[in-house]
């Protein structure tokens, strides 16, 4: 098998997105469109991968690194064309011999399957991806010869009136052999109406030196481009599409699909429900046999088997989620390891914390993890009863088998079995009330009397 290096072309303003962020560094389904892209190459094992940026793009380099961290840069100083951008690449890949695939940073619904099969058909010519586009205004056209071989490649604004009604389209993704790569590309000019280089140029060129450009064939979704937000919007719905087919034919229940809401790297085990208005950050691990109930968010968590999530549930980053758990309704839980069978099914944070197994962690009950400076531990053995409204301040322990009073703020350590209460002697004056309420009714009396 050929060798495969990538090069992703990312130096685009994106000027109409409307935003300071560089248009690859959108995202959606939780992950930056840069990402979808180089996840999916990262699927054929390339040997090299390099990412073209424009000036003042360090944070598209850094996403990149963060992805593959031993992904190259290359700068394209003046955005003049595809060409040009690829030309940029060349001082990275010179030494690299195979099949060079080149990619576009805004097209984040490439399969690595798609990708696969493009450079298994460049061989040592090259390889072309088409479509067959609804409308093709706008698109570039593929001009076949009889064998079915591309020839050329024909932009909207050069094509002939005849050459504007082919649907066969250019997805702008192509494999080609190294070394005829850096042969042509010198050879591209910019004698268009743009005025810049096209990469597409190659296809000419290649056909014109003997060598084959061979098609593959995908569906238009799959390359469809971000251009503004309007867009993205759309990319972020065929996304969810996808997700929620995956994870129901995996063996989980969406009892209303339409309205549960995955990350690109969300794993859903076997035997799932997850009901209406949930969403799913980055990062978030469910187990088998877990129940998720309505408008629960769950970001950068691992949920155990058996466990049972919301209705109203905030799971945030680092919360992990014994095996048969509950976290119930309006519960927030981040930073937090939660044991087997623990409880806390209403109206409290647990946060920067330890809960031991079947502890209970009563309504309204919450760990003061934060002192202005610093975040705090505060851990909490196994079954433990923790009363309702009761405020743990970290750094603080709570030992196996304690109880702890209703409304207390515990501030030192409580030892295991034992129980533990802060509360103001009960001030009862009988009769007050009602003497309150005289007093009140007569002077209001007295006023209207005047």
């Amino acid at each position: 098998m050929t060798d495969i290096a990538i090069i992703v072309l990312a130096a685009g303003k994106g000027t109409r997105m409307k935003s300071d962020l560089p248009k690859v560094l959108h995202r959606a389904a939780g992950r930056s469109l840069l990402g979808h892209v180089l996840h999916a190459a990262q699927a054929l094992g390339p040997r090299r991968s390099v990412v073209v940026t424009g000036p003042d793009m360090a944070a598209v380099s850094d996403e990149a690194r963060r992805i593959i961290p031993d992904v190259l840069s290359a700068l394209q100083s003046e955005r003049l064309g595809t060409a040009h951008a690829v030309a940029a690449a060349r001082q990275t890949l010179e030494d690299f011999s195979g099949t060079v695939l080149m990619l576009y940073g805004d097209v984040p619904l490439i399969a690595a399957e798609t990708l696969r099969a493009v450079c298994d058909l460049a061989g040592s010519g090259m390889a072309v991806l088409g479509f067959e586009a609804g409308n093709p205004h706008g698109y570039g056209r593929l001009l076949q010869d009889a064998a079915g071989h591309v020839v050329k490649i024909r932009e909207e604004l050069d094509a002939s009136p005849s050459e504007r009604s082919i649907r066969l389209c250019n997805s702008g993704i192509l494999a080609i052999n190294s070394k005829l790569l850096w042969s042509l590309l010198p050879k591209i000019g910019n004698a268009n109406a743009k005025g810049e280089y096209y990469l597409t140029d190659l296809v000419e060129l290649a056909a014109a030196v003997g060598a084959t450009c061979r098609l593959a064939m995908c569906p238009e979704w799959e390359v469809a481009g971000v251009n503004d937000r309007v867009q993205l919007a759309a990319i972020e719905a065929t996304l969810q599409g996808i997700y929620r087919q995956r994870h129901m034919l995996n063996g989980a229940t969406l009892t209303d699909p339409g309205t549960v809401h995955f990350s690109a790297d969300t794993v859903i085990g076997k035997d799932v429900t997850i009901e209406a208005n949930v969403v799913f950050g980055p990062g978030v691990t469910i187990a088998d046999g877990v129940d998720i109930l309505a408008f629960s968010h769950i970001e950068g968590a691992n949920v155990s088997s058996g466990a049972r999530i919301g209705p109203f549930a905030r799971l945030r980053p680092g919360a992990e989620i014994g095996e048969d758990a509950h976290i119930g309704n309006f519960v927030e839980v981040k930073k937090a390891m939660i044991g087997r069978g623990a409880k806390a099914n209403h109206l409290a944070y647990i946060g920067d914390a330890r809960v031991g197994a079947k502890t209970n962690i009563g309504a309204g009950a919450i760990t003061c993890n934060y002192d202005g400076y610093e975040k705090h531990l505060t851990d909490i053995g196994e079954n433990v009863f923790v009363g309702s409204n009761t405020a743990l301040v970290a750094p603080v322990t709570v030992g196996d088998g304690a109880s702890i009073a209703a409304g207390s703020v515990i501030t030192r350590n409580v030892p295991p079995d034992a129980l533990a209460m802060t509360r103001a002697e009960l001030d009862l004056r009988e009769g007050w009330a009602k003497r309150y309420r005289e007093m009140k009714a007569a002077r209001k009396a007295a006023r209207r009397n005047k």
